[in-house]
């Protein structure tokens, strides 16, 4: 076929598509013809494209002999290449070729992954064509193609065109079109390429824009906690593989409640391909779990589960939460005993709930024989409790003890013993008195007869002061020298002897005093005075003085209780010239145990006023002594008076025998002496 016939054919084709393309309508079959005419007419005008590759990060691109007109039947493809990270930028400087309808003659053609992103003919833009004019083409990525194809004639002489082309970086971060460049927390750009980073806690995945956590080593051992998707209710990580393992002790079960808030990534078709939830326990599995209904409540027949919650590497979904809780046994509220009391009180137990029992005041728990003062009970695995509620019986005080001479009167007329009985303690005779004006005991709830004041310590019976073991003789007249009185007439009276070892050479005398209580002894102070050539007044050491107590003959002193002293008090006042304020009290060095010739004298009380006597008138006056016994000796003005001590005696003007006097004056008169 000549070159005149095919452009003819050409140019013929390219009237009668315009002419079909200006009509509004017209057959689908003719326009099927003429596709398939043109389509047979360019396979067979069609030759092998050059092809050059270009790599370089800018360049130009020119028609062959730019400026000078292109050559006709020519195809040349330029393949522009450059790094990644970059995209290729392509301008015109300047464009001529052949006009034609929709290019079908000479054209040139932008290409980009096998997309056409322009198509230019003709030297100015019209209806029919496109010229590039001040267009800048870009290409999507890294890559750019350009195609020059001329036809077999040109009617006039095109000089082509010029082309420039450079490397353009691409701003990653600011393009979150595509999905796959997307960074999950953070982009950073740089030239030629980006980075992704992520939050403080999260890795980045291999995929180098995800942002994953390790959630898979946390273990709940509590009875009762709470899960949760990391950064809940914000969107969860993404890449990641979660792994919550609760375990209780042996004899719990899990049970889980979901929050209503549960929002994790589904698919309408396909039940929880992308993220979801997975419970295990025992040898059950529950889930998957996904989408935006809450799972509620799930229990788990055993004291350890899994909770596996699985995510991809997209969506924003918010995640869920959990509360657990360790369900034990029931065990069923015991029956509290009377008198017993409960701790704690609670309307159900469960295992591993205790209760402790102890009793009302006054009450004691007996368990298998032995009194306790509270008992536990715990709640066990299978619902049943460790023991049956103690009971609590009545506190039995027993027997009270025994106190020497004294009897025991109980409050009651049945002799109880038990909790809030009463007794008393009544000493024997009239001749003792109780240690205590309160003798009352009462059983407490300790189990132990209890006084008000002295607690548990028990009262004891001592001698009544001032009482004689028998009674006074009648009324005698005044006697001089006395006579012999009675054994336990006077059971205050005791014997001093004392051995003043401080002088040279040493010097020994007797004396008496009256016993005040069960350590301190009333005597003279001219007796404990240690004798000396001036008017000073020395005492005796302590240990120069030994008392003899329940004395009757000076002969038998070494039958007699004894003592020795611990200290010596002379009035302060005292003035050994005319024996004003001739009094002295003793100190023992232990107490006195008193019995039938051992008793204490009776004081004043200590609310008496000074210089009064609480004796009447012809009250009868009673003095005792081992003193003088002759009737016809008399008393130097020197001499102390008979009536409380006899010292420095005289063998034959002293008796052995403990002396009595008894007068009746008209209004005798008592000095009363606090110890």
């Amino acid at each position: 076929m000549k070159k005149e016939e095919v452009k003819r054919m050409k140019e013929s084709s390219s009237v009668i598509l315009h002419q079909l393309s200006l009509k509004s309508v017209f057959h689908p079959e003719k326009k099927r013809m003429i596709r398939c005419l043109l389509f047979l007419l360019l396979l067979t005008l069609a030759t092998d494209a050059q092809v050059l590759s270009l790599s370089q990060m800018y360049g130009s691109i020119k028609s062959p002999n730019f400026p000078e007109p292109y050559p006709n039947e020519t195809e040349l493809r330029w393949n522009v290449s450059i790094p990644e990270g970059f995209r290729v930028k392509l301008y015109f400087t300047h464009f001529d070729l052949e006009p034609s309808y929709l290019c079908e003659y000479d054209f040139v053609k932008v290409e980009a992954e096998r997309e056409e992103l322009a198509l230019f003919c003709g030297k100015e833009e019209s209806d029919t064509e496109a010229v590039p004019a001040q267009q800048v083409i870009t290409s999507p990525r890294n890559s750019l193609s350009l195609l020059f194809s001329s036809d077999f004639s040109n009617e006039q002489r095109h000089s082509g065109f010029m082309a420039h082309y450079s490397a353009e970086d691409v701003d990653e971060c600011s393009d979150s079109s595509d999905e796959d460049l997307f960074c999950d927390h953070f982009c950073h750009n740089f030239i030629g390429g980006y980075y992704c980073s992520c939050r403080y806690g999260y890795l980045l995945h291999t995929d180098n824009r995800t942002c994953r956590v390790e959630c898979s080593d946390a273990v709940f051992r509590e009875r009762s906690g709470i899960l949760s998707s990391v950064d809940f209710p914000a969107p969860y990580p993404k890449s990641s593989d979660c792994l919550y393992r609760i375990e209780v002790e042996p004899g719990f079960k899990i049970r889980l409640q979901f929050d209503p808030s549960f929002n994790v990534e589904d698919h309408p078709d396909v039940r929880c391909p992308y993220d979801y939830i997975k419970i295990t326990g025992g040898s059950t599995e529950q889930g998957p779990f996904c989408g935006d209904k809450s799972p509620g409540v799930i229990e788990v027949d055993s004291n350890v589960a899994s909770v596996v919650f699985h995510s991809d590497n997209s969506g924003e979904n918010l995640g869920w939460r959990l509360t657990y809780t360790a369900i034990g046994s029931k065990c069923v509220v015991p029956e509290i005993q009377p008198h017993a009391l409960m701790n704690p009180v609670q309307s159900e137990y469960s295992f591993k709930d205790h209760i402790v029992f102890t009793c009302e005041p006054g009450f004691r728990l007996l368990k298998d024989g032995q009194y306790l003062d509270h008992f536990q009970i715990d709640c066990g695995s299978n619902g049943s409790w460790t023991s049956r509620p103690p009971q609590c019986h009545m506190v039995d005080c027993g027997s009270p003890k025994v106190v020497d001479l004294a009897e025991v009167v109980f409050g009651n007329h049945d002799n109880t013993t038990r909790f809030g009985s009463s007794v008393t303690y009544v000493c024997r005779g009239d001749m003792m008195e109780p240690s205590t004006s309160n003798t009352s005991y009462t059983c407490g709830q300790n189990g132990e007869w209890t006084n008000v004041e002295a607690g548990v310590k028990l009262p004891r019976c001592l001698p009544a002061c001032g009482r004689p073991s028998r009674t006074f003789p009648p009324q005698m007249k005044r006697i001089v020298g006395g006579r012999t009185a009675e054994p336990g007439l006077f059971p205050w009276q005791v014997l001093l002897s004392v051995e003043d070892q401080s002088r040279v050479p040493e010097d020994h005398w007797f004396g008496s005093g009256a016993l005040l209580s069960e350590f301190w002894v009333l005597t003279a102070a001219h007796v404990l005075r240690s004798q000396r050539r001036d008017a000073s007044v020395v005492p005796v050491a302590p240990e120069h003085v030994k008392v003899f107590l329940g004395l009757h003959d000076a002969n038998n002193k070494h039958k007699a209780d004894s003592r020795s002293v611990d200290k010596v008090v002379l009035h302060p006042h005292f003035q050994p010239n005319n024996y004003n304020n001739d009094i002295a009290l003793i100190r023992l060095t232990e107490a006195v145990e008193f019995n039938s010739y051992i008793r204490p004298v009776c004081l004043p009380s200590p609310n008496d006023e000074p210089n009064s006597s609480s004796l009447l008138p012809n009250s009868l006056g009673v003095v005792a002594g081992w003193g003088i016994s002759n009737p016809n000796s008399t008393f130097s003005s020197s001499s102390p008076p008979t009536s409380v001590t006899t010292a420095n005696f005289d063998p034959g003007l002293t008796s052995d025998i403990l002396q009595v006097v008894l007068s009746n004056r008209e209004r005798p008169r008592c000095n009363a002496y606090n110890i």
